[in-house]
């Protein structure tokens, strides 16, 4: 028999490149899982890790033994996951405590970064890569 899972308190979106996080919070025990996974699993990365979880760190809000956070990314790189977790782990800060906003956004922790890969153009290789000129 499956255990049921208690509803999360709230439940926020981040984005970064191609990549998609759906960050829940729910109260716990401070453990962190992504994609069904344990944080350290996920990313093993210690960068990716610290980028991800940026918001908890300059907020200074400890998680421990009060909230659980849940989240299942989708699309892209491990560097825009991180990214898309990091941003979705910001909003849901500001979601359980407003006053934290003036200290996300001064850290510009709060602003979705807009910076996606350019389309191919017809006739090139890529973006802007041209083929290789040849006068004869």
């Amino acid at each position: 028999m499956k255990e049921k899972k208690e509803p999360p308190i709230l439940q926020v979106t981040g984005r970064r490149k191609e990549a998609v996080a759906r960050v829940r919070i729910r109260p716990g025990e401070g453990r962190i899982i992504v994609n069904r996974r344990p944080l350290e699993d996920y990313f093993p990365s210690v960068g990716h890790r610290h980028h991800a979880l940026d918001a908890l760190r300059v907020a200074d809000f400890d998680i421990k033994g009060r909230y659980d956070i849940d989240a299942t990314i989708d699309g892209g790189g491990v560097s825009g996951q991180a990214g898309a977790l990091r941003l979705g782990v910001a909003r849901a800060l500001i979601a359980l405590d407003p006053e934290l906003k003036s200290v996300l956004k001064h850290e510009k922790l709060l602003t979705r970064d807009a910076r996606v890969k350019e389309a191919k153009k017809y006739g090139l290789k890529k973006a802007r890569k041209a083929p290789q000129y040849s006068k004869r």
